[in-house]
């Protein structure tokens, strides 16, 4: 049952990998190259601010306001390399230090102040909704961004999207910090049991409020690398990422290591609704597909991980009669 829990997810998009390349209809476009690295591309941004969401997560911690980071990100970068004509390093810097900035107002709010941790970030989520609309007026920002810029991401390193590379060398960095690190093993025992774990003597109002600064810095770099994707400062992706990166953490936390927020099963979950939604649109499925399979997906993966996490406390409670 550990096995099955543990290789679930990544047998299953597997075994939907193999049946929609042989299918006959879509196999031979959904197996090409092409798909493969559009794919691979275009979910790095995805996985970016997916990851953003689990270090905090790990704590114990929503962030609901990534996306609205990642949105803010995008439009200071567009902002400050195209109309500002500052640039490109100082463009990504700028996106990448807003991001951290307001992951310290977030980490003030909650870890200091006390503030319910959902609440206050979905409230920094709505904010930056607004003031994206204030100070685009809804409008794309594109003048002025050098070609040159998205010409990175536009590449393959040995056929490989870069986008795909850049999130591996993230993902293996924040897989270390988190499992490696004494900083990862107070996160946990926080996330595990708040109280227990400042009575052992850790500065959790730090270890909390340094999560959300992480994530803030993840969102940042999200925005900034959807920038380079799309060639522009887009006032409509701070809501596109948000319900497709929860369920992809929500299905990571049912996979690879069960019941715990981990960085490759929110990785695989991520690929798994992307290759399931790439699928169905070559099937010719509706626009309406894609939001209700996310949706579907979100509420799927809540229940399964509440149930694993359910009955790991029945395997524990029984071991600790049996003892």
């Amino acid at each position: 049952m550990r096995l099955l829990e543990q290789s679930g997810l990544p047998l299953l998009l597997v075994i939907m990998i193999v049946c929609f390349s042989i299918n006959p209809t879509i196999g031979a476009v959904f197996a090409s190259e092409a798909n493969v690295n559009n794919v691979l591309g275009n979910q790095a941004v995805t996985t970016l601010v997916a990851l953003a969401m689990v270090v905090p997560l790990v704590a114990g911690y929503f962030d609901l306001s990534v996306s609205g980071i990642t949105g803010v990100a995008n439009i200071v970068v567009a902002a400050a390399i195209g109309p500002h004509g500052l640039p490109i390093p100082v463009g990504i810097l700028m996106g990448v230090v807003g991001g951290a900035l307001i992951g310290l107002v977030n980490g003030f709010l909650v870890a200091k102040a006390r503030l319910n941790g959902f609440v206050v970030t979905l409230g920094t989520y709505t904010f930056l909704l607004g003031l994206i609309a204030f100070y685009t007026h809804g409008t794309l920002i594109t003048s002025g961004i050098p070609p040159s810029f998205g010409e990175w991401t536009s590449k393959t390193t040995l056929g490989v999207p870069r986008p795909f590379l850049l999130l591996l060398v993230v993902a293996a960095v924040i897989w270390y910090v988190l499992t490696q690190l004494p900083y990862g093993r107070r996160l946990a025992s926080i996330g595990s049991n708040e109280d227990a774990a400042r009575l052992v003597g850790i500065n959790t109002d730090r270890v909390v409020w340094t999560s959300f600064v992480i994530s803030g810095v993840l969102a940042g770099a999200a925005g900034a690398l959807q920038t380079s994707r799309g060639g522009a400062g887009d006032p409509t992706i701070a809501s596109a990422y948000l319900f497709p990166a929860l369920a992809a953490v929500f299905l990571g936390a049912t996979t690879i290591n069960p019941g715990h927020y981990n960085v490759w099963g929110t990785v695989i979950g991520v690929y798994f609704l992307a290759t399931s939604v790439s699928a169905l649109t070559l099937l010719g499925a509706d626009v309406w597909v894609q939001p209700v399979f996310n949706g579907a997906a979100l509420v799927i993966a809540v229940a399964l991980s509440t149930l694993i996490a359910r009955r790991r406390e029945r395997v524990a409670a029984r071991a600790a009669i049996s003892q």
